[in-house]
């Protein structure tokens, strides 16, 4: 068996951005056209009036304050409300696997790996762009990488969990090498019209190479992998029912519930313990105390859920930087998120400092990868 490290992470952001502000400007907007429009079912009590937005309301229930996006005119335009996206050839790259490629480079980059010594490509993500050929393969060929590649979806967990695959594959000598990534247009599940999760996504890319260690091979800001623990626990409180099999259920094409939507208030109260004790478990039967970490790079959906979950992991109120925040700044961006806070913070950890990589969300999912950093 051999050791395993994170050798390099990498980032892309959209160029366009949402505030909070104008999200709700947008929305507000739609309310009052479709009560205008309704008005007279609304008056006969047939259907509800819906009710406004504000940025005060979303920073308060999720700590969002704004969102990067792939395409801002569309979601902000009252009669489309949703990413306007070119239409691509079969020549050009897809959308997921452009974003990717840049989020893919920047990591080999931050690694120091030259693309011939890595090994195979996983892809994961909360939403695949098509179902085949593999958006992994695309990447692959874009990269000019060897070996073999494949997709994985397993929601906002996708990352914890490509980063365990891989873990067990290094670990057991089949590669020695892989790079995962994790494309997410989240913005093209969200329902804009929905006052209680138009505000939650935001769009992004992440990429983690993950290599065999030993004493020649040490990369500078590395992490050995201590430990990979994953669960999963079947729940209908987040849902997107999108797939294949929609054209041939033609009276459920276009209705809400084929873009995200879940219940929120079952959600927090079921995950937040779920996480805890899955963290607190996996630290223990490694020997470790949760007074031991110097980072906590958690899922980022809900800074609330975030604070409880710390708060429940270590007995006490977690500082800042010790459980760093990027939600704020980008929203949820389902399995990239504690990618970023990880990519963006861990140079604040000192070498043997151990920290956890934790996601969680649908399916319920939830993924923890214990490391330490050894340069």
């Amino acid at each position: 068996m051999y050791k395993v490290q994170i050798s390099g992470t990498g980032l892309y952001t959209p160029k366009e951005k949402i505030s909070n502000e104008e999200l709700v400007q947008s929305f507000n907007k739609y309310v009052d056209e479709f009560n205008e429009i309704n008005s007279e079912e609304i008056n006969n009590g047939k259907i509800q009036p819906l009710e406004k937005s504000s940025a005060k309301f979303i920073e308060k229930a999720s700590g969002v304050k704004s969102r990067y996006v792939q395409n801002k005119t569309g979601i902000l335009d009252t009669s489309f409300m949703r990413p306007k996206l070119r239409e691509r050839s079969e020549e050009e790259l897809s959308n997921l696997a452009e974003m990717g490629v840049i989020a893919a480079k920047d990591a080999i980059k931050n690694s120091n790996i030259d693309v011939d010594d890595i090994d195979a490509v996983i892809v994961a993500c909360s939403n695949l762009e098509r179902a085949y050929p593999a958006i992994a393969i695309e990447i692959q060929n874009a990269l000019d990488i060897k070996g073999f590649a494949f997709d994985m979806n397993v929601a906002c967990s996708s990352a914890t969990f490509g980063i365990q695959t891989i873990f067990d594959m290094v670990k057991s000598g089949s590669i020695k090498s892989a790079i995962m990534i994790n494309p997410e247009i989240c913005t093209g599940h969200l329902n804009f019209r929905d006052r209680d999760c138009h505000f939650i996504f935001g769009d992004v890319a992440t990429a983690v190479i993950l290599e065999r260690l030993n004493e020649e091979n040490i990369k500078e800001n590395s992490y050995e992998i201590i430990g990979t623990r994953l669960l999963t626990k079947f729940s209908n409180n987040i849902r997107n029912n999108y797939g294949f099999l929609n054209n041939s259920s033609p009276d459920g094409v276009g209705q809400s519930d084929k873009l995200f939507h879940q219940n929120g208030r079952k959600v927090f109260k079921e995950v937040v313990p779920e996480v805890s004790n899955l963290i607190k478990s996996h630290l223990e039967e490694n020997n470790l105390s949760a007074n031991d970490l110097k980072g906590m790079y958690l899922h980022q959906a809900n800074e609330n859920m975030n604070v409880l979950i710390s708060k429940y992991v270590l007995g006490k109120d977690a500082p800042k930087e010790l459980a760093p925040v990027v939600l704020d700044e980008y929203a949820n961006t389902s399995s990239a998120g504690s990618i970023i806070a990880f990519h963006k913070y861990n140079k604040s950890l000192n070498k043997n400092d151990l920290a956890i990589i934790c996601s969680f969300g649908a399916g319920y999912s939830v993924g923890n990868v214990i490391v330490k950093k050894i340069a």
